[in-house]
């Protein structure tokens, strides 16, 4: 469904900053993947998430999703079929607009609408119904400012505004990094519903180990650019914190786990 192929990215090239991220990374995601990914600062997560996006363009390689290689296309157009939340609530909404114009955007999100930004009043039952379903009473405050919101309720909007439209393919950039625990956990809970229930092809990039672990069926341990580590199946379903960390003592390589893996 998605296949990376010689993949190659270089920062600051030709100056004493120059730094390598990505040279001939490759990695093939089946359709309806859920994977988390890890790895220790600088591992090139991100960056992985930027590259597919379009947020960065890659120096050589290719990025194929449905057989079509999207390497030459910018941002705004692989957004139509790649879906993203940020780190920051703020980014994935527009906080000077309601629910309902923030949802309809979303809805709209790809099409040609009018300066009403495509909101239309027989939209307004389906959107009800979506934001019940996140048990956030967001649904008898759909005319109200965004901005107004808490950051769990924002990240839970935004996380409703991304899979909408049922996207081909949903990057998760540590999405839950900047919430409080039990909202870190309900929104993770709302993810997961989501994504199984729509059958998305989702990349997760978290620090959260028991994340990591927990959720999806395939997890990627990055360093330096590379895969290092791909559990799926079985092995993921039977993976344990405990074990995990025997991987990084294998690596032989202290910087690998940072204190924010570690004590996460």
């Amino acid at each position: 469904m998605l296949q990376i192929q010689n993949l190659y990215k270089t920062f600051q090239r030709n100056t004493i900053n120059e730094k390598t991220i990505f040279s001939n990374f490759k990695v093939d995601i089946n359709k309806g993947d859920f994977i988390t990914v890890i790895g220790s600062n600088g591992a090139g997560k991100s960056t992985l998430l930027n590259l597919i996006s379009g947020a960065i363009q890659a120096d050589e390689g290719n990025i194929i999703l449905n057989k079509k290689d999207l390497i030459q296309l910018p941002e705004h157009k692989r957004s139509k079929i790649i879906s993203r939340v940020f780190q920051d609530p703020s980014f994935g909404t527009s906080p000077s607009m309601t629910i309902l114009e923030n949802l309809s955007m979303a809805v709209n999100k790809g099409k040609k609408f009018n300066l009403s930004m495509g909101v239309y009043k027989e939209n307004i039952p389906r959107f009800k119904e979506v934001l019940s379903q996140l048990s956030l009473g967001l649904e008898n405050m759909i005319d109200t400012k965004v901005g107004m919101l808490s950051g769990g309720q924002r990240q839970a909007l935004s996380l409703v505004m991304a899979t909408i439209s049922n996207p081909d393919l949903l990057l998760l950039d540590e999405h839950t990094a900047a919430l409080d625990p039990k909202t870190s956990e309900r929104i993770v809970e709302l993810t997961e519903k989501i994504v199984l229930d729509k059958n998305i092809t989702t990349l997760m990039v978290t620090h959260n180990l028991h994340q990591a672990i927990n959720q999806g069926n395939r997890l990627l341990m990055l360093h330096q650019g590379e895969i290092i580590l791909d559990i799926k199946g079985e092995e993921k379903k039977s993976l344990t914190i405990e074990k995990l960390l025997s991987y990084f003592d294998k690596i032989q390589d202290n910087q690998f786990i940072s204190d924010r893996l570690l004590f996460s």
